[in-house]
C-alpha cells in the first residue's frame, strides 16, 4: 500500500515539476495528501470512491449496525 502512494505521489505530483525549494515542495506534498488524495481522487481498491466517501459509508453502517 506504502509503495502505491509513494508511486502516485511522485508520478503525480513530484514527476515533471519544476525545482523548488523545501518550504515549497513541503506544502505542495501537504496540499496533495489533504486535499487531492483524501478528499478527491479515486481508488480502484475503495470500489472508486474517495478516502472520505469510504470513511462515511463506513461509519454509516456500523451506526445502523450498533442501533
Amino acid at each position: 500500500v506504502a509503495e502505491s502512494f509513494f508511486k502516485s505521489l511522485k508520478t503525480e505530483l513530484i514527476y515533471g515539476t519544476k525545482l523548488m525549494g523545501a518550504k515549497q515542495m513541503k506544502n505542495r506534498i501537504f496540499e496533495y495528501i489533504e486535499i487531492w488524495y483524501r478528499k478527491q481522487r479515486r481508488h480502484s481498491y475503495l470500489d472508486y470512491q474517495t478516502i472520505e466517501e469510504f470513511n462515511n459509508q463506513y461509519r454509516k453502517q456500523n451506526m445502523n449496525n450498533v442501533a
